[in-house]
């Protein structure tokens, strides 16, 4: 997994607070509604909830990424994207007032009415702001940015159809392999080709070329300095589409212009987030380590004298090794026992070790603390410590990871978890190293920290159904 690095989350400053203006419309009408009282600021309460509204909105709309792609989304996905939008700010307004004991002063009737009328206006708003924005570009074609466009007659109607959601104006084709002067290609004029580009360019609008070519044709070096030098930008189409676009960028490494490309790029703010709800959980799990020590080490030790505690090193990121804990759940030398086991190993090429009534599992207090999953609790340190993560891929042991295929270190290239994909899809069942793999690619290339909190939701379940380990 990449990090992009972003700095314009407010480019869309107008949807911003536009929608700021959608809430507190929403605000005063449901206050109006429920009390018959024309202001909601004569009250200290209710001037509190407006502030608060407009503080976690800020948050949403600053973490969930709320306008990546607005101009793109059509208004059914629109409405979804305001319900989600609503859903997280509300959602948070009661968690902060729960916790802050405040829930109970406020009315059950305005809290109903706001998240409707909020809704409502929030989607409509949006849709008129982007019918605005369309219509604006529609009426005013010679303020708009023309391309003229540079491809060959295979990939041109992708080009075009890729270029439709642009804010630029696709005003003429030249075509590198054909002369098709005078064609129309989805309602675009074919205005040139290789040889006369640059004469078409020189006396007409053009603002920009836009080349993007099969990889077959070589850039067109000489016509693209001429454009520059009489002043028309040049865009070198890099992020192409057959790609998967989602996980591409161009950035800066030291005095280098790059395409950067991973299996899955995830923004900062992300990262962040994920990286928050790591070190909560991590700061929480001391406590619980404490408490479940207290009866927990005494169990282990009577039953199997030795630490208490079981370490073992592991391979994080992509290959980076660390030192994992764990509750003791085993007798001494059970890694001596294991390669006497190995014939009864449940994963047939060895890639991972599972058997069923594994004799080195302490009796008793072993069995207990596995079932339910507190052996693990130990690893919240390391997730506290940034070597892990609370949810993720489960960190191979070094002998494991040597003998790793190209294609296995996928499941390296984002933080282990204590949790994760494959441990909530029937980790017990599963004997093909292969699938694991599969589950675990899965979860990296669509990771979102909403599939990271239904995986949380489902490793209780498994957990409390003592369905497998954990």
């Amino acid at each position: 997994m990449y990090k992009r690095f972003e700095a314009d989350w407010l480019k869309h400053l107008d949807f911003l607070l536009l929608d700021m203006l959608a809430l507190q419309l929403a605000f005063v009408f449901s206050y109006c509604l429920r009390f018959g009282v024309a202001s909601p600021y004569v009250s200290n309460f209710y001037q509190k909830i407006s502030a608060l509204l407009m503080i976690i909105h800020c948050c949403v709309a600053f973490f969930d990424e709320s306008y990546h792609g607005i101009l793109k989304r059509g208004c059914l996905k629109e409405a979804k994207a305001c319900i989600k939008h609503v859903s997280l700010i509300f959602g948070l307004m009661l968690l902060y007032l729960n916790m802050t004991r405040q829930s109970l002063t406020l009315s059950r009737g305005f809290f109903l009415y706001l998240v409707i009328f909020s809704l409502i206006f929030l989607w409509s708003i949006r849709c008129g702001q982007k019918n605005l924005i369309r219509n604006r570009q529609k009426s005013q074609p010679d303020k708009q940015h023309k391309l003229l466009v540079l491809a060959s007659s295979e990939n041109v109607v992708d080009v075009l159809e890729n270029l439709k959601n642009s804010n630029c104006l696709v005003a003429g084709i030249c075509l590198v392999d054909q002369q098709q002067a005078g064609n129309i290609i989805e309602g675009v004029p074919v205005v040139a080709d290789i040889d006369t580009i640059l004469d078409y360019v020189r006396k007409n609008v053009v603002d920009g070329l836009f080349v993007e070519l099969p990889r077959k044709f070589p850039l067109p070096d000489k016509i693209m300095d001429t454009c520059i030098s009489m002043g028309v930008s040049v865009h070198i189409g890099l992020l192409r589409p057959d790609y998967n676009t989602n996980e591409q960028l161009i950035e800066k490494i030291g005095g280098y212009t790059v395409l950067t490309r991973s299996v899955r790029i995830a923004t900062v703010r992300q990262l962040f987030l994920k990286r928050l709800i790591d070190i909560c959980a991590g700061l929480a799990g001391i406590v619980v380590i404490g408490i479940c020590f207290l009866f927990v080490a005494p169990a282990i030790y009577m039953a199997s004298p030795g630490p208490i505690f079981f370490t073992q090193t592991r391979v994080g990121k992509n290959g980076r090794k660390f030192k994992i804990y764990k509750f003791r759940s085993m007798y001494m030398g059970a890694e001596e026992c294991k390669k006497k086991l190995m014939a009864q190993n449940k994963i047939a090429d060895g890639m991972m070790f599972k058997m069923d009534d594994d004799p080195r599992i302490i009796k008793g207090i072993g069995h207990f603390i596995r079932n339910y999953s507190i052996d693990e609790l130990p690893q919240l340190w390391n997730v506290l410590k940034g070597e892990m993560s609370l949810i993720g891929t489960r960190p191979p042991t070094v002998e494991e990871y040597e003998k790793y295929d190209y294609h296995h270190k996928i499941r390296l290239s984002i933080k282990p978890g204590i949790t994760g994909m494959w441990q909530v899809s029937g980790r017990s069942s599963i004997t093909d190293f292969e699938q694991v793999v599969a589950l675990d690619t899965s979860y990296i290339t669509n990771w979102t920290l909403g599939l990271d909190f239904k995986i949380l939701l489902k490793t209780v379940k498994v957990v409390l159904g003592k369905e497998g380990a954990v």
